[in-house]
């Protein structure tokens, strides 16, 4: 596991604070997290057949991904509010798993990255599959929630390996 020397959301005597990224450049940043929600393999066959009692379980999700990267500075405590200029979220089922990938692809153009504002997306949206599945499926576990890569900025690229 990689670590940087210190740590950004400290000031010099110990005390938390938002990082100010007033002189930094606006730049295009962009930042893929995933996850994974497993789960019955009678609970994916719902989801897949679109018979969920409460509706579509993946489109709805899918909004819910996009509305918790909006909001993470309001979740996160000191993540800068940012103008997200695009956010994707993506599912993909795996039958031999009984399991859902959820991608997220979050970008902008500003002094900082979007990394959490991915992280939050993948969470919020794995969630949502959870709350609208538990009815049938409580044993579902969220998993695998990791930052693939990330682009832009002072601290340029980084690509998670495997």
């Amino acid at each position: 596991m990689t670590t940087t020397s210190t740590l950004t959301h400290f000031d010099g005597q110990g005390q938390a604070h938002m990082v100010d990224v007033a002189a930094k450049p606006d730049t295009r940043r962009t930042a893929v997290a995933q996850g994974r929600i497993v789960m019955n393999a009678a609970t994916l066959a719902i989801i897949l057949e679109g018979t969920a009692k409460k509706g579509d379980v993946l489109g709805i999700a899918r909004i819910a991904g996009i509305m918790a990267a909006k909001k993470t500075s309001e979740l996160i405590p000191l993540c800068h509010p940012l103008a997200l200029t695009h956010v994707a979220i993506e599912f993909t089922s795996d039958a031999p798993s009984a399991s859902i990938r959820c991608l997220a692809t979050v970008e902008t153009v500003g002094p900082t990255g979007v990394e959490m504002e991915a992280l939050t997306s993948v969470q919020v949206a794995l969630l949502t599959i959870y709350d609208m599945c538990k009815a049938v499926d409580r044993a579902m576990v969220i998993t695998d929630v990791k930052l693939l890569e990330k682009h832009g900025g002072k601290s340029g690229s980084f690509v998670a390996a495997g």
